[in-house]
C-alpha cells in the first residue's frame, strides 16, 4: 500500500476584494466564508477625522486596517481563498502585497458614494487582470441599473458588472461565479493565443 489517498487535492485559487471605505468588503467576506473569517476591523476614531471621509456611511463605527481572509469551497475542485483590501488611501500602500499572486478581483462599489470605486479600478484595470464591479444593494440607497453604473464609471463592456448584496451567500456566490468566468475566459483565451503564434511560427 502506498498510503495515498484517492482524494485530488482541489485547486487553490487566490482572489481580491475590493473597493472604497464601507462597500461592504468585511460583509461580502463574512457572508460566503466556510471558516471563521479573519479581519482587522479597528474603530473609528477622532485620529481619522478630515483623514478618512465618511460622508454616506456615516454610521460607520470600524474599518479593516489590514486585510480580511476568508475561505469557500466552489465545488470539490476549486477552493476560492479571498481577500480583503483596505478602504482608505492611506493604506493602499498594502495594495500591491496582498493582490500578489491573485487570479482575479471582485471590486465592490456603493452608488451613494460611487467615485470611490474609481482609486480601486484604476489600480486593477492597470494590471490588466480578471475583475468583476459588483455594485452593492444597500438599504436605503437609490439602485441604478448596471448598465448606468457601468457608463458613470466609464467600463468597457468587458468587464461584468453585476448587482449584489453583500450580506446574503448566494448573492455573494453569483458575484465570484461571475468572476471565475472572467479568469477562466482569460485563461483559455491565453492559452487559444499561444498556440496560434507558434502555429504562425512553424
Amino acid at each position: 500500500m502506498s498510503g495515498r489517498s484517492d482524494k485530488s487535492v482541489p485547486f487553490a485559487v487566490k482572489i481580491v476584494v475590493s473597493g472604497g471605505l464601507g462597500v461592504g468588503k468585511t460583509t461580502f467576506i463574512g457572508a460566503v466564508s466556510e471558516i471563521e473569517p479573519l479581519d482587522t476591523e479597528a474603530a473609528i476614531t477622532q485620529v481619522s477625522v478630515g483623514v478618512d471621509s465618511l460622508a454616506g456611511v456615516e454610521g460607520k463605527t470600524t474599518t479593516t486596517v489590514a486585510l480580511d481572509f476568508g475561505r469557500i469551497t466552489l465545488d470539490s475542485s476549486i477552493v476560492l481563498y479571498l481577500f480583503g483590501t483596505p478602504g482608505q488611501d492611506r493604506f493602499s500602500f498594502l495594495w500591491d502585497d496582498l493582490v500578489e499572486g491573485a487570479l482575479g478581483t471582485v471590486v465592490l462599489a456603493d452608488t451613494r458614494r460611487i467615485e470611490d470605486s474609481f482609486p480601486a479600478l484604476d489600480f486593477f484595470e492597470e494590471r490588466d487582470e480578471p475583475f468583476v464591479l459588483a455594485v452593492n444593494r444597500f438599504d436605503g440607497a437609490q439602485h441604478f441599473d448596471v448598465e448606468e453604473v457601468r457608463e458613470a464609471l466609464g467600463l468597457g463592456d468587458r468587464v461584468p458588472v453585476v448587482a449584489c448584496d453583500a450580506r446574503d451567500r448566494s448573492s455573494v456566490r453569483d458575484v465570484l461565479a461571475a468572476l471565475m468566468d472572467q479568469v477562466i475566459g482569460k485563461h483559455l483565451a491565453a492559452r487559444t493565443g499561444g498556440g496560434r503564434a507558434r502555429a504562425l511560427a512553424r
